[in-house]
């Protein structure tokens, strides 16, 4: 078809083709169980989609040009082919009409209670986006041209590319080798003053002749490597607040292994607790200012809920919750992935004792399958270009091992059933009420996370009695978090007055350009600002614990 041919406009025939192709459908699915709306809703749907069906037909056959002159905002649909050429237009309209109704329909079903719409929702979505047009070599435009241009060579690049992958049994974001831990990434100077078969902690060198008397103890999560917060040194959250003159430690927890399948939540709270107090002896101070990121979060909820139980919740100065949950009742769409018969399919997947880290990776990636999985195979092994150096895709790529003990009784104890926030936790034979935490709490969510929604970090907010400052940031869970001042990239909202909700807040909020990081140090250094020279056991080595090895560490190099 050339460029100049307009589509034919669909005869009766046709359209008594496709009437009898959605009648098919919906007598297969009403065969297979599946709910659907209620006669005059189905037949309103029927209408409706003729109706747009029809004016598609009509645009494609007399094609308005100021519409298709405007910027396409679906990036799958960026190139010019998609508009210029009369067949992939037709294509790339037709998907969208079919997509918004597929959707809307789930969104009718009579019958359905909340929770199965949600899942038939996201199952919708994850299926629409895996039929796109432009996953496909023959119904995507780009891929036709450059298969002519190169004669083949992008699919002979892109097969190899996903055999690579499959080799490694991942979706791959970024090239191997592009990046060093320590040469690229991980560069701040430190040294490795503690190992023990769980965690390293690693101290920093001080970057100021002084430095705030209370430490920062640093737990992100064991999901990931610990360098999500010392990525190159423009990135680098541990790099700048050293440079606010904070002394910095972080924990590099160990990827699991068969030596670990009885690790338990509460290994993880002693551990946690270690360190704060491996910290306050070796610097001789009576508390530390705390951090955990996503499921260190979590458990440093816990922590400060067993200290708060014995009496020594003042061994903790602040705590800083990073995009971390501790209610999961609107944890988002990772409550779709659990269930008793998923659960059973986790449980199979571990029988060495720990969940292999890819298997993790996939399931986070399906939350973003648009992004993180078919953006990939278009351009990847479609198109055959190699990967874009990227810095956080590195990370994302390089997983760990879970416990899967602990991982399980984690999906199930606090997604599943919410044990936490219903106060029916216990840690160390204690049973823990987050209502008894009082440690002043700084609270960041991200707007646009999809892993721990803004809505369900809020709810933190609803349990601790402490002093509390909640801001919410720009982006999603890791580039709302991973956001230094001097990119000047996005925003973040504080609301001074407070708020009872989420919505609240956002209604009376103020926004700020920039980074949320420098209203955390001034928050931190407001709380407590004495400072001590950056002498002794503040360097590196230089106190009762000697230098292992340089940061970052072996833990952090583990498979």
């Amino acid at each position: 078809m050339s460029a100049t041919t307009k589509p034919p406009i669909p005869d009766l025939a046709e359209l008594q083709h496709w009437t009898w192709v959605a009648g098919r459908a919906q007598q297969m699915l009403m065969e297979a169980g599946v709910p659907l709306a209620a006669p005059e809703k189905a037949a309103a749907q029927v209408q409706d989609f003729w109706s747009d069906y029809l004016a598609l037909w009509q645009r494609v056959a007399m094609p308005d040009r100021a519409v298709a002159a405007r910027p396409e905002k679906d990036r799958r649909f960026a190139a010019a082919a998609w508009r210029d050429h009369p067949l992939f237009d037709w294509i790339r309209q037709s998907y969208a009409l079919v997509a918004d109704h597929l959707l809307r329909g789930v969104d009718q079903l009579d019958g359905v209670d909340e929770r199965t719409r949600a899942q038939l929702r996201f199952a919708a979505r994850g299926f629409v986006e895996a039929m796109s047009p432009s996953n496909f070599a023959l119904t995507n435009p780009e891929v036709i041209e450059r298969t002519i241009a190169t004669r083949g060579e992008n699919l002979l690049t892109g097969l190899q590319h996903l055999l690579d992958d499959l080799q490694r049994g991942q979706v791959t974001h970024s090239k191997e080798g592009a990046f060093t831990l320590g040469e690229d990434l991980a560069t701040t100077p430190g040294q490795v003053v503690k190992r023990t078969p769980f965690y390293e902690l690693i101290q920093y060198a001080p970057a100021t002749e002084r430095v705030l008397a209370a430490p920062l103890v640093i737990f992100p999560p064991w999901i990931n490597r610990f360098y999500i917060l010392d990525l190159t040194r423009e990135k680098s959250f541990v790099r700048w607040a050293v440079e606010q003159g904070v002394t910095v430690f972080i924990v590099s927890w160990r990827s699991a292994d068969a030596a670990m399948a009885d690790v338990t939540w509460d290994d993880y709270v002693a551990a946690q607790l270690d360190a704060i107090d491996t910290v306050r002896a070796l610097l001789d101070v009576p508390a530390v200012h705390s951090i955990g990121y996503c499921v260190a979060g979590t458990t440093l909820a816990a922590t400060l809920a067993l200290l708060a139980a014995r009496g020594e919740e003042s061994r903790v100065v602040s705590a800083t919750f990073l995009t971390a949950q501790v209610d999961f009742s609107r944890a988002g769409d990772l409550l779709h992935f659990i269930d008793d018969e998923q659960l059973k399919v986790i449980a199979a997947l571990s029988p060495q004792g720990f969940l292999d880290g890819r298997y993790l990776a996939a399931t986070f990636n399906l939350l973003r399958g648009r992004d993180l999985i078919w953006n990939y195979v278009t351009q990847n092994y479609l198109l055959g270009k190699d990967h874009v150096p990227f810095d956080l895709l590195h990370w994302n790529g390089d997983v760990t091992n879970l416990p899967a003990k602990w991982h399980l009784a984690y999906l199930t104890d606090l997604y599943r059933d919410n044990r936490l926030a219903k106060g029916e936790m216990v840690v160390a034979g204690v049973p823990i009420d987050l209502a008894r935490v009082t440690t002043p709490s700084y609270v960041q969510a991200g707007r646009e996370d999809h892993i721990a929604p803004a809505e369900s970090v809020w709810k933190l907010t609803e349990h601790f009695r402490g002093p509390l400052r909640f801001v919410l940031a720009g982006s999603g869970h890791i580039a709302g978090v991973v956001n230094p001042p001097a990119a000047g990239k996005y925003q973040h909202w504080i609301n001074e007055a407070g708020a009872a909700s989420l919505e609240e807040f956002v209604a009376g909020a103020r926004e700020v350009k920039g980074s949320w990081w420098p209203d955390w140090a001034a928050w931190l250094r407001a709380l407590a600002p004495d400072e001590v020279p950056a002498t002794g056991a503040r360097v590196p080595g230089a106190g009762a614990l000697p230098a292992i090895e340089p940061a970052p560490g072996s833990y952090v190099r583990a498979r």
